[in-house]
């Protein structure tokens, strides 16, 4: 076992801090609030990031105890996936009756970039823009864009401006969310279980987290639809990005930026 992993399993204090927040969050328990016809899901998971983003600005937690429960996420993840691969095995027939929806979800991943870099055009962004909204910026993006533009250029920074944004926000964004689009739209739930596959597994845990909470009728198959997902997504994603995504943003990049820079000298003209 190398010193770094007995730094870990000696880190007391940490170990101690998680507990806490585990105790903490399962007495709060999971609470609901309606917006209009919508239900919004207040998961125990959706406590813990904020007390422990909040305990990082503490005394408490030093930089021993950041740096340390890195690896403990990744540890986390893996018992999770563990348990996805139990119970996806009795959901085969469902998952493969679904299959041509479960191949075609990344094309519906790639719709976001019609939304995202418009907005980001507007607001002033340059290429930055083309780094943050080709893909929901997970590793495999971030590996992309490096190797392409490099770590110091726009892109690169604009890519890990999503990364860190969605590392510390995303799970909570994707966990309000799916409850509440679950419970307001007339699209089934496993749809959104799809749905939540996106690459990541601490989104698509919070994410299938609020539908079973929602639709605790339909556990398994949320499951196992969201982890068979995640699984294509982490699989796929980064050819759609390589092949289809990245190019596709930075052609509507030069169209936008050229229509706009039109525009600006026409009005400097006048």
């Amino acid at each position: 076992m190398s010193e770094q992993l007995k730094n870990i399993w000696k880190d007391w204090r940490l170990h101690g801090i998680v507990f806490a927040i585990v105790i903490i969050t399962e007495l709060i328990g999971t609470h609901s609030f309606t917006v209009g016809p919508g239900v919004v899901l207040l998961l125990p998971m959706l406590y813990a990031i904020i007390i422990g983003i909040s305990l990082y600005f503490t005394p408490l937690v030093k930089e021993k105890q950041s740096k340390n429960a890195e690896p403990l996420i990744v540890l986390g993840v893996t018992l999770l996936i563990a348990k996805i691969g139990v119970i996806i095995g009795p959901s085969l027939p469902q998952i493969i009756a679904a299959g041509p929806a479960l191949l075609l979800q990344e094309f519906g991943n790639l719709f976001t970039i019609f939304i995202a870099l418009p907005v980001a055009v507007l607001l002033g962004l340059k290429r930055e823009s083309i780094g943050m909204t080709h893909s929901v910026a997970r590793e495999p993006n971030v590996g992309l864009i490096m190797d392409k533009f490099g770590f110091n250029s726009p892109e690169g920074r604009g890519v890990m401006a999503i990364y860190i944004f969605g590392t510390v926000f995303g799970a909570v964004f994707m966990g309000l969310m799916s409850g509440f689009l679950a419970t307001l739209t007339p699209l089934h739930p496993l749809s959104f279980a799809m749905a939540s596959g996106i690459g990541s597994g601490s989104m698509m845990a919070a994410a299938s987290g609020s539908l079973v909470a929602a639709f605790p009728h339909l556990e398994n198959d949320i499951i196992a639809f969201a982890g068979a997902s995640n699984l294509l997504s982490l699989s796929t994603g980064l050819y759609m990005s390589i092949f289809i995504g990245l190019p596709l943003t930075e052609k509507l990049y030069n169209m936008m930026t050229k229509r706009r820079d039109k525009k600006k000298n026409t009005g400097m003209g006048a």
